[in-house]
């Protein structure tokens, strides 16, 4: 809306020029347009005044009166150069507001920082006016108001808006809301004249109404017999809850006499509206500019927009009453410096009588008006404003805002993204709160998706619902199962993997939203697991309070997996003998149990076991102690802990075996089995030296059991083959967890991408075990196309030790 021209029904009376030279024949035809309001005339004339002047001085007054021009007409694009050149010849010092307009005009084109730097020129220059400071917050707040957290969306409506003209002020005329009022310059009003201001027609009441399927009509006047409509500006219509009376702007177009803006009202008797008679306010006359009316269910009290004696800016915000509908109202009150800026307050909207919409440039905004609300108080006054934000508001005027009376739909009126500066009507609804949950899920060891997880979805208010992942990892819960102000808690299980859970909450939303909730489920190991920094002094077991917390990882996985049943097994150095060296491992292992079991996890679900200094640690990572490297892999046995040299080195070697690890004993506990928690287990089973194989039927290919990484699996051998795998195999191993992304060699995340495994990769199997014999970290290479699924050859099985090959009793047997 084009905030000082008619078409925004005000007429802004600003004084005539004080130029010293107005008896010039060009300059004061350009004056006299410019006192008048007809600024598009008065554009022209300036132009041609400033050709025939060659003062400096008076060209930049000149030059300032067209950008007067263009403001008032929101010519923005045109409006920044003038403003410019005026800054750099210093006619700040001249009239310092110059350096306002420039920052507005910027802020308008969503020239964001340019914009910022201007208001705090402005603010040096006149530190007193607000509206630098309010410029200056408005900068800093526009991303705040374009998070897009609004529960508003706004449609530009087609059928009604003109092309080649403007549309703005809608109101409901219908009580089912299907026909509205509203104000336009289109062709086909009863004003056939151009409007020198805005170079509009001049604007009129049309009407429109919506069919079943949703389909509006092609507007037309308010009325066939042209009484509501004058040769002048109607506008800003408002609607009484009955339908039968409608409030309204008019500015006539009287050549020969000085001309206000008034408040009409127009009765209606069947489908006619009659004669309009002027609404009377004491104290207000036909010279004041007041419009843009709206009123209280009971009509007893009007709010519109004025510019009179009291006013604290360009144009306020009033309130009047009256006792009865058919009375006059009392003399208008200001509603005050909440509502009211220095700038202008207009197009005033009270829903319910208590909430009351406007826009305004005066407070703090995106770009030219924008709209505000505010809510009355229990004594009365008013509430202070706050911007609405996008989508309501926009870099342009956003104004004329409407709704129905118990909803959140309506209309508003916005020039926004209209390269010719029309304002058009937008359709204001809160759609339905429509949420969703989807994601996907991988395996955080493999990076691989993983399918049939169980997702279930468990809400506040006591609703459950659950889902598979697919062969993507993808799951997604629908707007029926995702309710609004509800917080949900996902909980991701599956046989062999840790539970895991995520949160969200629709509570307190006021828009709908697709959540995406992606997830890594951990695969339970085979293996022990160290517990990070548990370490003991040589010959105690009490645990020590710094390494307390380093239990609290392993008390969240057990809060959150309640079928799973872990062991605590604590280890010694392998000074001492064997048997006090049980003892002490098994008193540190109960002392991690007590602690978890001091935190709530249930005694049943843990069992201690001391393994004294029977398992040496195998590094599975570098660890740097006080400047010591011990590399990955090294078995810290008593035979490499003799060959270290150093004293503290070799202290700090015994102090890495002395350690507690967690493993898990089963993924099924029974809450009925009560195992002894104070038993100490130890057993020593050494494997035979020999496994019995098969053979392939076809090639006679022998397939042999051995054990990788805790899973008992069969190899193909194939004498002169490296190890390998095909697709399958890795990706069964993935998905089970007998791998990882931290076991191959390279970018895992190039590797493992899109859910397969690259040929040709290779990665690392921890431990391989063949009847009594172990190998650790050995290198494998995928082949994607080979036949069958674990190939060694005689290669690895030489760093086993030496073997032979028993045909006779199909047996490999290392000696």
């Amino acid at each position: 809306m084009k905030i000082f021209r008619i078409i925004a029904l005000f007429v802004a009376l600003v004084a005539c020029s004080n130029f010293g030279y107005g008896q010039k024949l060009a300059l004061r035809a350009a004056d006299q347009a410019f006192s008048k309001n007809e600024y598009y005339h008065a554009i022209e004339k300036y132009k041609k005044a400033y050709k025939k002047t060659k003062d400096r001085d008076k060209k930049n007054d000149i030059n300032f009166q067209i950008a007067e021009c263009y403001r008032f007409t929101n010519q923005y694009k045109r409006l920044i150069p003038y403003l410019k050149r005026l800054i750099k010849a210093d006619y700040q010092l001249k009239q310092p507001e110059i350096v306002l307009y420039y920052a507005d005009a910027l802020k308008k084109r969503k020239m964001y920082d340019d914009a910022l730097v201007q208001y705090k020129a402005y603010n040096e220059i006149e530190p007193d006016d607000i509206r630098g400071t309010n410029g200056i917050i408005s900068v800093e707040k526009i991303p705040e108001w374009t998070n897009g957290r609004s529960k508003y969306t706004i449609t530009k409506i087609k059928d009604i808006n003109s092309t080649t003209a403007s549309d703005f002020s809608p109101a409901y005329i219908s009580d089912n809301y299907n026909e509205i009022v509203f104000t336009s310059t289109r062709d086909g009003g009863k004003g056939k004249e151009k409007d020198a201001w805005t170079d509009q027609n001049f604007s009129d009441l049309f009407t429109a109404k919506k069919d079943r399927k949703g389909e509006w009509s092609t507007p037309v006047p308010v009325d066939e017999e042209e009484i509501v409509n004058s040769k002048g500006n109607e506008g800003s219509p408002f609607i009484n809850d009955r339908g039968n009376t409608m409030y309204f702007t008019r500015c006539p177009n009287r050549k020969s006499q000085e001309n206000g803006c008034i408040i009409m009202y127009s009765k209606r008797t069947g489908g006619s509206w009659g004669d309009p008679k002027v609404v009377e306010i004491n104290g207000v006359d036909s010279l004041d500019i007041v419009g843009h009316p709206t009123l209280t269910a009971d009509e007893k009290m009007i709010i519109f927009s004025g510019r009179l004696k009291n006013s604290f800016g360009e144009h306020d915000l009033y309130y009047a009453v009256r006792k009865s509908k058919t009375e006059k109202f009392l003399r208008p009150q200001n509603l005050g410096p909440i509502i009211n800026t220095p700038g202008n307050e207009v197009f005033p909207f009270l829903k319910n009588d208590s909430t009351l919409f406007f826009s305004s440039d005066g407070h703090p905004g995106m770009g030219g008006l924008d709209i505000f609300v505010s809510h009355r108080l229990s004594d009365g006054s008013w509430g202070e404003p706050e911007n609405l934000g996008a989508p309501i508001n926009s870099e342009g005027d956003d104004f004329g805002i409407v709704f129905q009376k118990d909803s959140d739909n309506g209309f508003l009126s916005s020039n926004r993204s209209n390269s010719r500066g029309y304002d058009n009507i937008f359709e204001v609804y809160v759609p339905p709160l429509e949420f969703t949950i989807s994601g996907t899920v991988k395996n955080e060891r493999s990076l691989q998706f993983a399918a049939n997880i169980k997702v279930r979805l468990v809400g506040s208010n006591g609703t459950v619902a659950s889902t598979i992942t697919n062969d993507k990892g993808f799951y997604t819960f629908g707007k029926s199962q995702v309710l609004p102000n509800t917080s949900y808690e996902l909980i991701f299980t599956k046989e062999n993997f840790f539970n895991t859970k995520a949160k969200e909450t629709t509570v307190g939303m006021e828009g709908g939203k697709d959540f995406t909730v992606d997830k890594m489920i951990m695969p339970i190991p085979t293996e022990s697991v160290v517990l990070p920094d548990i370490l003991y002094d040589l010959a105690k077991w009490d645990l020590k309070e710094q390494y307390q917390d380093s239990l609290q990882g392993l008390i969240t996985t057990l809060d959150e997996n309640p079928n799973v049943r872990v062991e605590l097994a604590s280890h010694t150095d392998p000074r001492g003998s064997e048997e006090s060296n049980d003892i002490l491992s098994q008193k540190r292992a109960q002392s991690a149990v007590d602690y978890l079991v001091d935190r709530g996890i249930e005694p049943a679900r843990l069992v201690a076991k001391g393994y004294g200094e029977r398992v040496p640690r195998r590094l599975k990572k570098d660890i740097v102690r006080d400047g010591f490297l011990f590399k990955k892999g090294t078995l810290l046995n008593e035979d490499y802990i003799n060959t270290i040299k150093d004293p503290k080195e070799k202290e700090l070697a015994y102090e890495l075996n002395r350690r507690t690890e967690f493993r898990v004993l089963s993924k099924n506990f029974d809450a009925n089995q009560n195992p002894s928690l104070d038993s100490v287990t130890i057993v020593m089973n050494p494997d035979d030296n020999s496994v019995a194989f098969k053979t392939q039927a076809k090639t006679g290919i022998m397939i042999i059991p051995c054990n990788i990484n805790g899973y008992t699996q069969e190899f193909y051998y194939e004498k002169f083959s490296s190890p390998s795998v095909n697709l399958a195999t890795i990706k069964d191993w993935l998905s089970r967890g007998l791998v990882g992304k931290e076991n191959f060699i390279g970018d895992a995340e190039k590797i493992l991408a899109e859910g397969t495994v690259k040929n040709n990769s290779k990665f690392i199997v921890s431990e391989i075990r063949i009847a009594n014999k172990v190998m650790y970290d050995v290198e494998f290479s995928v082949r994607v196309n080979q036949k069958n699924p674990i190939v060694f050859g005689q290669k690895l099985l030489s760093e086993f030790g030496k073997f032979q090959f028993d045909r006779t009793e199909k047996k490999l047997i290392f000696k």
